[in-house]
């Protein structure tokens, strides 16, 4: 039987933070053997003109949902992948509608106008996640967002796309398609150089998270610093540090206190490696194999039918008609990566293993959108943490697809492409 969230009050529960799908509070009420220490991750709803005015249904029964996809996520396939000790404690726990009503309206104002505009928490579930309190306590907490740890191989790039994508990251190219278009972005933030394991390439990378963190008035998420549980925005430098309090003299006190853990932890090259493996094809040559063979099941159609289908398989967009994985899926899908992947020929992938390739490309986006916690205190580190590894629905392949097809665009003509360097290409 899982812990039931509404024993406490909705003013003990502080905002934190949210991403695109989950919103997280602190909790800092009365000392709980159960609470103490502990966020709460709660699932979010695009948000429609009258939904504050929907009435509570307080005296209907609740249907019992499934635990969080996050918890099985982690229990079934990241910890076969990632040691257990770099990631979280997650533990399911109850909740209702008036408790989350009241949440929601206690904390609103705590969130960002641009999320509070676009959307709020999911007040129908019956679950959330509890998890370790990552950002609270002493010392200060560090949130990166390393984000695309490789270049991908040019076997299966087009002619069009081959030279962009081998010499300037998706990152950075992204990064650029987002600055011609107003965006607040990590301009200079280089992910390979943060995965290098190179002093100095380590220490640009983050002297540009810095500056992207300072220039946008901390609005960018590659970069977040927690202080108390709470996030600490550039304009409070000045009474968070006893250092001389001009930006370059914090940034390199920052970068002293932060590089050692980066350069002494295994996890990030053990991200850039799944990304990299799980991305074989890139989602070009993915899309290749999925035409093929979509292809091959159009001619046996058109030969048992004795004329063309009037709506061709080989037509359907990529991930068209796929379900979702399910976690026995994922069981079988592990059983085979952990096994068979190294000896499989990616350059010649087999049309038989089309599945196989979209579960690990939906996979290694999961690592690819993942966030480092670093807790640093008094000048060392303590630890590091993976979060935020969600399970990406598979429908999201064709737009992945479009994207990519976009940012190359966006970034062929440009007159002097960034060169981004692999350390770690195979």
């Amino acid at each position: 039987m899982s812990l039931d969230v509404t024993s406490t009050s909705p003013a003990d529960w502080k905002y934190v933070s949210e991403g695109g799908s989950t919103i997280v509070f602190s909790y800092t009420g009365p000392v709980s053997p159960c609470f103490t220490g502990t966020v709460i991750r709660l699932r979010k709803t695009s948000i429609t003109s009258d939904q504050s005015s929907l009435p509570i249904h307080s005296d209907r029964p609740e249907l019992e949902q499934p635990d969080d996809p996050t918890i099985l996520f982690q229990h079934r396939v990241t910890q076969r992948l990632i040691p257990s000790e770099y990631l979280p404690r997650l533990v399911s726990v109850s909740v209702n509608e008036p408790w989350l009503r009241q949440l929601r309206k206690m904390s609103n104002e705590a969130r960002p106008a641009v999320r509070r505009e676009k959307d709020g928490i999911a007040v129908t579930k019956t679950k959330a996640v509890l998890a370790d309190d990552l950002v609270g306590g002493e010392g200060f907490v560090v949130e990166i967002k390393p984000k695309w740890g490789f270049l991908p191989s040019a076997t299966h790039l087009s002619p069009r796309s081959k030279l962009v994508k081998t010499t300037t990251c998706r990152f950075c190219m992204h990064a650029h398609m987002k600055s011609t278009s107003g965006e607040d972005v990590s301009l200079g933030y280089c992910p390979l150089d943060l995965y290098s394991g190179d002093e100095s390439r380590v220490t640009k990378a983050i002297h540009y998270l810095w500056d992207g963190w300072v220039g946008s008035s901390g609005q960018i998420n590659n970069l977040r610093i927690f202080v108390g549980g709470s996030i600490l925005k550039p304009s409070l430098l000045v009474s968070f540090s006893h250092f001389t309090p001009s930006l370059t003299d914090l940034r390199d006190a920052f970068t002293s206190a932060l590089l050692p853990a980066l350069m002494q932890t295994p996890v990030l090259q053990k991200l850039s490696n799944l990304q990299r493996t799980l991305d074989p094809l890139d989602i070009e040559g993915l899309t290749a194999l999925w035409s093929e063979a979509h292809a091959a099941a159009d001619t046996q159609m058109q030969t048992s039918l004795g004329t063309e289908p009037a709506q061709p398989l080989s037509m359907r967009p990529l991930g068209d008609g796929q379900r979702d994985p399910s976690m026995s899926d994922w069981d079988d899908f592990l059983d085979v990566y952990l096994t068979k992947h190294v000896a499989m020929d990616h350059d010649h992938p087999d049309v038989a293993n089309l599945r196989y390739y979209c579960l690990a490309y939906l996979l290694s986006a999961s690592f690819k959108d993942c966030s480092l916690m670093i807790r640093v205190k008094h000048g060392r580190q303590v630890n590091v943490a993976v979060v935020d590894l969600d399970v990406k629905p598979i429908d999201r392949l064709h737009k992945w697809a479009l994207l990519d097809a976009e940012i190359v665009r966006t970034y062929e003509g440009i007159a002097q492409p960034t060169l981004c360097v692999d350390r770690w290409a195979m």
